[in-house]
């Protein structure tokens, strides 16, 4: 993945948050959009986006679609979240947002649906 990549997402603040959630592991569409409390037609324009510029990989399953970092592990990126998230993270609202993922992530334990299985188990 180019820097150059890197800093285009880094420049939005609805992207940082994104990538800020797919660090902690991958998420179906619909949890982003519960999480950032926004609709599917925005969502899906910055996921495009991000998908586009190499920063992020989609596996369909039936009808959802799952998101996750194209690299698991990019120092780039990864350092200038940490920086965001030292500076700015109240701000940008990381906490929370990771605060939200983990109430999802505990009502999905038990279902069975693709989505909810992915997100359990963190893997696609």
């Amino acid at each position: 993945m180019e820097f150059i990549s890197v800093y285009k997402c880094l420049c939005d603040a609805q992207r940082l948050r994104i990538l800020n959630l797919l660090k902690a592991g991958p998420l179906c569409v619909c949890h982003l959009m519960e999480i950032l409390e926004t609709d599917q037609v925005k969502m899906s324009k910055q996921l495009r986006y991000m998908k586009e510029l190499g920063m992020l990989r989609v596996e369909r399953r039936a009808q959802w679609r799952i998101y996750r970092l194209a690299e698991e592990e990019n120092p780039l990126l990864r350092e200038n979240l940490q920086c965001l998230q030292d500076c700015y993270g109240d701000r940008l609202c990381f906490a929370e947002d990771l605060r939200r993922r983990e109430a999802i992530e505990g009502r999905l334990r038990g279902e069975n649906a693709s989505c909810a299985t992915v997100l359990a188990s963190g893997k696609g």
